[in-house]
C-alpha cells in the first residue's frame, strides 16, 4: 500500500491543474490519490486504498469532496489520524481491509474473468 503522500505527489509530474485550482497535486496527493493517466484520459486520478478511479477533473473540483462523494466508505477518508500516529494494531486492520480490497478488485477485473473462463494463464 503506497501510503506515501511524497510518492503519490511525485506521481503528479504530468497532472494538468497546477495553480489557481483545488485540484493541484499537492492537494491530489494529501486526499489519497495518485495520478494514473491513460492515452484517452489524462486526469484520471486513483485512491491508493480504495482503488476508486476518478476522471474529467475540472479546475474547481475539490479532491476530499470529490473522493468522498464517489467512495464515502474509504478507510482512508474516514481515518482521524495520520499514519505515522496510527497505533500497530490500527495500521494492521487497515493493511487487512486494504488487502480485502485489492483481492477484490484482481478477481472483478476482466484478464482475471477472461483466464478464469478460458483456462489460461496469467503472466
Amino acid at each position: 500500500m503506497s501510503n506515501s503522500e511524497v510518492i503519490r505527489l511525485q506521481m503528479f509530474s504530468e497532472w494538468p491543474f497546477r495553480e489557481d485550482c483545488q485540484c493541484t497535486p499537492e492537494l491530489m496527493a494529501k486526499a489519497g490519490f495518485a495520478h494514473c493517466p491513460s492515452e484517452n484520459e489524462p486526469e484520471v486520478a486513483c485512491c491508493f486504498y480504495c482503488l476508486r478511479e476518478l476522471e474529467g477533473w475540472e479546475p474547481e473540483d475539490n479532491p476530499w469532496s470529490e473522493h468522498a462523494k464517489c467512495s464515502p466508505n474509504c478507510a482512508f477518508l474516514c481515518m482521524k489520524k495520520t499514519f505515522d500516529k496510527l497505533t500497530a494494531i490500527e495500521y494492521f486492520q487497515l493493511e487487512q481491509e486494504w488487502l480485502r480490497i485489492l483481492v477484490s478488485y484482481i478477481i472483478v477485473s476482466p484478464a482475471v474473468q477472461s483466464s478464469l473462463r478460458d483456462g489460461s494463464r496469467l503472466v
